[in-house]
């Protein structure tokens, strides 16, 4: 589900911008790593070659990014920059490779102390990034705490926005767009089940509830949270993940795995109450197809509440160019934030919380110009370039003064930024989590074909110590 700025590649789970190239570091590749470096190396320079790296290609892969970048931000700059006097050449490097694949070209890349001088990467791997010392706290890299932390920029950029560019409470970069998770519901389908069309769930037993009401309607499945393996990441993004914060918990904390907790158990007993009940459709989470079939689902007017990202909204049931199109989507379609299991039960107190997927910008902590690679990393994430990278499109950005302008005219887009990123959360950079998160699918795979919750939660224990790589890296209770 995508909801980036056109320079950022986010995908259908939160996969964004993957800055993954190779090339040599700003043309000259300097040998250390910038722990014995002086930041302020080659700071009065009047002739500056940088390379900017994305996972992206012009008539290819994210090729509206690509372009964006190549025609527009890099001759703005260069511009901006001849303006002061400074010679910049900065060079573009895209590429369209598989994801997986351009991370490890530039992971071999930074390893060997090159790579392009600034890149995107998805914000699900910074903090891996970091751990390997690919990457460093932007605090280090430009060596000024002050004017790191002076930009103006951050002032726009919300605390839960700017995490998905920081670990350890550090940033390490400046995030791009980013999206959000909301409950949906069909409004005709509220209307024949005496359902108000403003609803807002204050707990879980409140979405169970509209559940009991709407399964009274012939042929509606009233419930639609994804489950299984087969969903894959989705079942994470669009299932466990926003319910687990909604207990108070996440999935990684202080270092350690969640694992067979109060909190887990919690979840699975509501993926229980919704799939053994009838309230939701088991069958589907199974199906190889079965999110877009409950896409179709939705848009036939037969899934009652829906839990999705704003791409649900922008591309799914958009109703010219969506991928199962309704018509009377602006009237039909209400939308909700998913309430925390009950009022300030959430992360950090919350009565609501959300997920979030998206990527940053990092710099390069071997570049030989740090600090004017700080001064594109600023222009870039500057309100006139984050605007201009939209080309008129609707779409959340990371900076709130351009989002309160460009969505001003869609009250759904308007709402996720407005409500739902400062509530938001995402997931931990680390390596092991994809492991983790199959087993988190897993987990709810065993509860919809039936195992008990406490069963479900032992083998998911299991799972995740072999993954975290031993008991002593598990949180349990």
């Amino acid at each position: 589900m995508r909801s980036l700025s056109r320079f950022t590649t986010a995908g259908v789970l939160g996969a964004a911008a993957l800055a993954l190239l190779t090339g040599c570091l700003g043309s000259s590749g300097s040998g250390s790593n910038s722990g014995g470096q002086d930041a302020n190396r080659n700071s009065d320079a009047k002739k500056v070659e940088l390379t900017f790296g994305s996972n992206s290609v012009k008539g290819g892969k994210s090729s509206a990014g690509a372009t964006f970048i190549s025609d527009v931000l890099i001759p703005k700059f260069v511009a901006e920059q001849k303006g002061k006097g400074v010679d910049v050449t900065v060079k573009f490097q895209g590429d369209g490779s598989d994801d997986e694949v351009y991370k490890q070209k530039l992971s071999l890349d930074l390893s060997n102390k090159s790579g392009p001088d600034l890149f995107q990467i998805d914000g699900i791997w910074v903090g891996e990034f970091a751990q390997a010392n690919y990457i460093k706290p932007l605090t280090d890299t430009v060596g000024d705490a002050a004017k790191v932390d002076n930009w103006d920029g951050w002032q726009q950029i919300p605390e839960s926005v700017q995490a998905l560019g920081s670990y350890n409470g550090k940033r390490y970069g400046v995030p791009g767009g980013t999206d959000g998770r909301v409950l949906y519901f069909n409004k005709k389908l509220f209307a024949q089940a005496g359902l108000p069309a403003d609803w807002q769930p204050k707990s879980w037993d409140d979405i169970i509830s509209a559940g009991q009401a709407l399964k009274k309607i012939s042929g509606v499945t009233p419930i639609q949270i994804n489950a299984g393996t087969a969903m894959g990441e989705a079942t994470t993004m669009q299932g466990v993940l926003p319910l687990l914060v909604g207990t108070g918990a996440t999935v990684n904390s202080d270092g350690k795995w969640l694992g067979n907790t109060s909190q887990l158990r919690q979840v699975l007993d509501f993926y229980h109450q919704v799939y053994s009940t009838g309230l939701g459709d088991p069958v589907l989470q199974k199906e190889a197809k079965g999110r877009d079939k409950s896409f179709a689902e939705f848009a036939a007017n037969k899934i009652g509440i829906l839990l999705e990202s704003d791409y649900f909204w922008r591309s799914v049931v958009e109703p010219k160019e969506g991928v199962a199109k309704m018509a009377d989507r602006d009237t039909a379609v209400g939308w909700a934030m998913i309430p925390a299991m009950k009022p300030g039960a959430g992360v950090k107190g919350q009565d609501f919380v959300s997920m979030s997927g998206g990527g940053a910008t990092v710099i390069n902590p071997n570049t030989k110009f740090p600090q004017q690679a700080w001064e594109f990393l600023q222009f870039m994430n500057s309100a006139d370039m984050v605007k201009a990278s939209l080309d008129g499109a609707a779409k959340i950005t990371q900076r709130s003064d351009v989002n309160s302008e460009v969505l001003k005219s869609d009250p759904m887009l308007s709402f996720i930024a407005g409500k739902v990123l400062p509530v938001t959360q995402y997931r931990p950079g680390r390596a092991e989590y994809p492991k983790v998160s199959a087993a988190l699918q897993q987990a709810t795979a065993d509860v919809i074909s039936g195992k008990s919750t406490a069963d479900a939660a032992a083998a998911y224990q299991k799972a995740v110590e072999a993954a975290a790589g031993g008991k002593d890296k598990v949180t349990s209770n």
